[in-house]
C-alpha cells in the first residue's frame, strides 16, 4: 500500500493550483476593464464615453468626458459634479520633440 505522492500527483496538484491562479487573474481583469467603462460589449452607437480620469485625492477625481466628438473636463467629489471646462477638440495628445524640432 502505496500512501506518498508521486510525481504525477504533485505535477496535477500543480497544473490545479496555476489553472485556478490564471482564471482568478483573468477574472480580475475583466472586472477592472468593466470598472473603467470599457465594457467587453460596447455599442457602436454609444455617444458618451469617459475618455480618461485621474484621481486627485480619496473621494475626488477629474474626467475628460466626451460627448458626441466634444471633450469636456469634469470635476466629481463625492457630492457633486462640475463642468471645469470643454476641452478643444483639436488638441492632440503631448508627444515626445521630434528631433527636427531640437535644436
Amino acid at each position: 500500500m502505496n500512501t506518498g505522492w508521486t510525481f504525477v500527483d504533485w505535477l496535477q496538484y500543480a497544473l490545479s493550483f496555476a489553472l485556478v491562479i490564471g482564471l482568478l487573474l483573468a477574472l480580475l481583469w475583466t472586472l477592472r476593464k468593466m470598472q473603467n467603462g470599457s465594457s467587453m460589449l460596447r455599442k457602436k452607437t454609444q455617444r458618451l464615453q469617459a475618455v480618461e480620469t485621474l484621481s486627485i485625492g480619496p473621494r475626488q477625481k477629474i474626467v475628460l468626458i466626451q460627448l458626441d466628438g466634444q471633450d469636456v473636463l469634469v470635476g466629481v467629489t463625492a457630492h457633486q459634479m462640475t463642468a471645469l471646462s470643454a476641452w478643444p477638440a483639436s488638441a492632440a495628445t503631448p508627444t515626445a520633440p521630434s528631433e527636427e524640432t531640437l535644436p
